[in-house]
């Protein structure tokens, strides 16, 4: 079914500067905030989902699956930079229908087994559509990365039409979100040499914390065998 509110709006522009394609697309702004605010609701969506889960286990457990929340929209940049990494088309059709980590919820849990038991929770509910899974606990990145990742659908409700919008649900530990979040900062600083040693060490650090993860949950059963039943 095609929208008509979101006909191309972004030219054929592949010669022309990144500085002039975000001119451009500035100037023709109006349907591609339209589109953010449709991806803002949907994350809202998997939000409240999340938060009626944790109250719901908080209530018949005791503790909470959930340590927080962090929600993003990528940013304009960031999606023109993927559009020509993958040499697709500069058009918000091909935003919506290409690229589905455009809404991300992060979600930070105490314990392993919470990971795995939100996620089949919220891929139980009957208006959430798994779309694609990549487990990097059980089979982690070359650079020691663990999370699991789901891209799901959810429908969001407008005055005059119901649409599925797509979200990336990352869940981790807190160990994993920790490891994860100073490996960016030490990768990514500018000017700055990372090293292969380094990549080494932080490999072997990422390990260390997989086996930290492994004998919390391991308390965690001791400490929580209601849970267990």
């Amino acid at each position: 079914m095609e929208h008509t509110e979101y006909k191309p709006y972004l030219k054929d522009i592949t010669q022309i500067s990144n500085e002039q394609k975000l001119e451009q697309i500035m100037r023709e702004s109006a349907p591609f905030m339209r589109l953010m605010r449709y991806y803002k609701c949907a994350m809202m969506e998997i939000e409240t989902k999340l938060n009626v889960l944790n109250e719901e286990y908080s209530l018949e457990h005791d503790r909470n699956p959930i340590s927080s929340i962090k929600t993003r929209l990528k940013r304009l940049p960031s999606i023109v930079e993927k559009l020509e990494r993958l040499n697709l088309p500069m058009s918000l059709e091909t935003v919506e229908r290409e690229l589905c980590d455009i809404a991300g919820v992060r979600v930070i849990c105490p314990f392993l087994d919470d990971v795995y038991t939100l996620a089949e929770a919220i891929l139980k509910q009957d208006d959430v559509t798994l779309i694609r899974k990549k487990d990097y606990i059980k089979n982690p990145k070359g650079n020691g990365y663990r999370s699991l990742h789901l891209i799901v659908g959810i429908p969001i409700f407008l005055a005059k039409e119901k649409r599925m919008m797509k979200v990336e649900i990352q869940l981790r530990t807190i160990a994993m979100d920790c490891w994860a979040s100073l490996e960016h900062q030490m990768r990514y600083k500018k000017d700055f040499y990372f090293s292969p040693e380094m990549e080494k060490e932080l490999f072997e650090c990422a390990e260390m914390s997989a086996v930290l993860d492994t004998r919390m949950d391991a308390l965690r059963k001791e400490a929580f065998p209601e849970e267990n039943q």
